[in-house]
């Protein structure tokens, strides 16, 4: 691995070594908060068993998960109306190979990958419909985030910091940048490609430009229905190791691991795992919460929302087809 690193070019190693710096971060916050507490699986042990109905919180996380994957089947449908005419199953199955692919893949390139190697034709356009379908869900991602943020800083006046205020605005300020870029995206796409040289690129943006306010409202409630519904999968996973919260305290600190998570990039082989951790070990830290059961909540998490999709869609991965028609 240090060979390889090695022999990048300057710009990679730059960036390379950048995931693995704060991979190493990531690694170290979590090692700190355990090693002040006594980590062991009787405290998660004892914990569960003060939890009423345990089965009920499980069958509903994991009859969830099918549905929050379906949900960003019918975005990646909708998107790709303009491009080919595919049905929902087929949508699905091209998602569920590009999740498989993005669990070993940096960033968005795996999932991108393998929505694209499922199509027959205009394997170029998918993959701008393909960043739009991801810059969608980030969006929302902010939006959700934002109003998380205000929250917490309203219930913890120890993090209401001139700090915590300027970061809430940064917050707002894009949330309403993303209005203003949808409403000029047509005339922005156009300024593009006649200042841009390279043309190969601006195949990829083109698509964006190219959809209706009707496509792009069914694309965004998409997206959003798909964020409620992990959002509610993360708060039956506390819920299910015993961890109950008052709703509006659990959905803000909800909103923000997952705010997190969506502006940090996959830095690891395991797609985010670690991201997620850290953050939530941040987030809920003013409540008291032991450190191994919160870490159980999110890799119950984790293990359901991400390896099961990921197992399942190795299948479509063997039947993706490398050439296009």
């Amino acid at each position: 691995m240090f060979l390889y690193v090695l022999s990048l070019k300057l710009s990679k190693k730059i960036i390379v070594w950048g995931k693995i710096v704060v991979l190493v971060v990531l690694v170290a916050y979590i090692a700190h908060v355990i090693r002040h507490q006594d980590f062991n699986w009787g405290v998660v042990q004892q914990q569960v068993r003060t939890v009423r109905q345990p089965g009920k919180w499980a069958i509903g996380l994991l009859m969830l998960t099918p549905v929050n994957w379906g949900f960003e089947a019918l975005k990646w449908q909708i998107l790709l109306q303009r491009l080919e005419r595919v049905t929902f199953w087929s949508a699905y199955q091209g998602v569920l190979a590009g999740v498989s692919l993005g669990f070993a893949l940096p960033a968005q390139l795996g999932d991108t990958a393998g929505r694209v190697l499922s199509l027959r034709t205009n394997r170029a356009s998918a993959v701008g419909a393909s960043l739009v379908s991801g810059g969608m869900q980030f969006y929302v991602a902010l939006v959700f985030g934002a109003f998380a943020w205000m929250h917490h800083l309203a219930s913890l006046p120890d993090r209401n910091t001139s700090a915590g205020r300027l970061l809430l605005a940064v917050l707002l300020f894009l949330s309403a940048l993303g209005v203003v870029f949808g409403m000029l995206r047509r005339p922005l796409i156009g300024w593009l490609e006649r200042k841009v040289r390279n043309r190969t690129f601006a195949t990829y943006w083109t698509i964006a430009g190219q959809y209706t306010n009707q496509e792009i409202g069914w694309a965004l409630m998409a997206a959003t229905l798909r964020y409620v519904i992990f959002s509610t999968q993360f708060y039956l996973a506390l819920r299910l190791l015993g961890i109950d919260l008052p709703l509006d305290v659990a959905a803000s600190g909800i909103g923000l691991v997952f705010l997190v998570k969506t502006m940090t990039p996959a830095f690891n082989l395991l797609s985010d795992l670690g991201v997620r951790e850290a953050a939530s070990l941040w987030v809920f830290a003013p409540f008291a919460i032991p450190a191994p059961v919160l870490l159980m909540a999110t890799l119950t998490l984790w293990l359901t929302n991400v390896l099961m999709p990921v197992l399942v869609g190795l299948i479509w991965v063997w039947k993706l087809k490398w050439t296009a028609e």
